[in-house]
């Protein structure tokens, strides 16, 4: 297969991404630039097996640029393409907004008659691919989509602006979008007129700010929510790629005695709270029980004694953990319990719990072991 793939505006938001995703899976990418006139554009284009016409105007100072960015330069290229002596399929990223009487919709509704026009000449499939707001690393604020400019006016602590908080958006995920695309390449170009890309999540304007603006607290509640699947995951990925390299790191609250420190790391609402702690050599933590909630602890440094006590029928039991093996130690509801540190460094120890801390209901009970 010959891997030498085509990318109108690969320096855009959805051509990176692709560009980036097609280079690690070893394809050579042309970078086609819009500027180019036709004799330019065949030069750049020949030798490759596919095109990807990802450049285009979103956001012109003046309407015109719609017909020059979408139209004229869909028509260029159609024109090189047409000019080599082998055809090469196509694939365009149009927009929901082509079925809209507005010069942005009638320009991207054009182009893809350019298109359609050049498949029929050329007797090969060309794919559109009618998109709604995509979102993603790399994209631009004001300029890509509303989740770019949120998540660039939250990070820069400038102001959101929200017109109308109900109104639902339509979001495709840059990721998804990319997997489609590399698809394509894999396995041929969908049949459909207008191939669906899925996952298309739907959300109102106002549930959108809330939740970036929860990931932007986050780091003072420690809790940034589901963000391991779904829409949230794609968020909070978009979220975090607009921060600076200012931004990557922040301190937690360490609470110490005389025994070492404590701090929380991480809260989440289905997974439980995520800490550390330390203790000196010789010091004893612990020293209770719980009915439901229960821990893991990881000793990364140090050697450790777990002591445990049944609650009821005082039956014992001792274990030892150590740094140098990794070594999972449960704590069983009902059973009390504690840990020492019989080394002679300080031990870090790891600890997870199944549910975040609620000092109204702790379900913690004091007992020595």
């Amino acid at each position: 297969m010959n891997k030498t793939i085509a990318i109108s505006g690969a320096n855009g938001f959805i051509g990176a991404n692709l560009a980036m995703r097609l280079r690690e899976r070893g394809f050579i990418v042309r970078d086609i630039a819009r500027d180019l006139d036709v004799a330019e554009l065949a030069t750049a284009l020949d030798g490759t097996s596919m095109v990807f016409h990802c450049a285009g105007v979103n956001r012109p100072t003046d309407d015109t640029e719609f017909e020059s960015g979408n139209v004229g330069m869909t028509e260029r290229l159609c024109q090189a393409l047409v000019s080599l002596e082998t055809a090469i399929p196509m694939v365009y990223t149009s927009s929901t907004q082509a079925v809209r009487d507005t010069p942005y919709g009638r320009s991207k509704y054009q182009a893809e008659e350019v298109i359609r026009a050049y498949a029929n000449r050329s007797g090969l499939k060309c794919t559109i691919y009618r998109l709604p707001n995509v979102f993603g690393k790399w994209s631009r604020p004001a300029y890509n989509s509303v989740v770019a400019t949120f998540c660039h006016n939250l990070i820069s602590g400038q102001p959101i602006t929200i017109h109308d908080p109900d109104a639902i958006i339509q979001l495709l995920y840059i990721d998804d979008l990319v997997a489609e695309f590399v698809d394509c390449l894999a396995n041929g170009l969908p049949d459909r007129e207008y191939p669906v890309v899925e996952p298309v999540y739907s959300i109102t304007v106002g549930e959108l700010a809330g939740q970036l603006q929860a990931f932007k607290t986050s780091r003072q509640t420690l809790n940034p929510g589901g963000v391991g699947t779904g829409l949230q995951r794609a968020l909070y990925a978009t979220f975090l790629s607009f921060m600076k390299p200012e931004h990557f790191a922040y301190d937690l609250v360490a609470h110490r005695d005389p025994r070492g420190e404590f701090a929380e790391m991480l809260r989440t609402e289905n997974a439980g709270q995520f800490s550390f702690f330390t203790a000196h050599p010789g010091v004893t933590r612990g020293g209770h029980y719980h009915h439901t909630k229960n821990e893991k602890f990881l000793v990364v440094q140090g050697k450790a004694r777990f002591r445990f006590r049944h609650i009821l029928n005082d039956e014992t039991a001792e274990l030892f953990a150590d740094g140098n093996t990794p070594r999972i130690v449960e704590t069983v509801p009902g059973w009390a319990h504690d840990i020492t540190n019989i080394g002679t460094e300080t031990m870090i120890v790891l600890l997870w719990a199944n549910e975040t801390f609620d000092p109204k209901k702790p379900d913690t009970i004091v007992k020595q072991v």
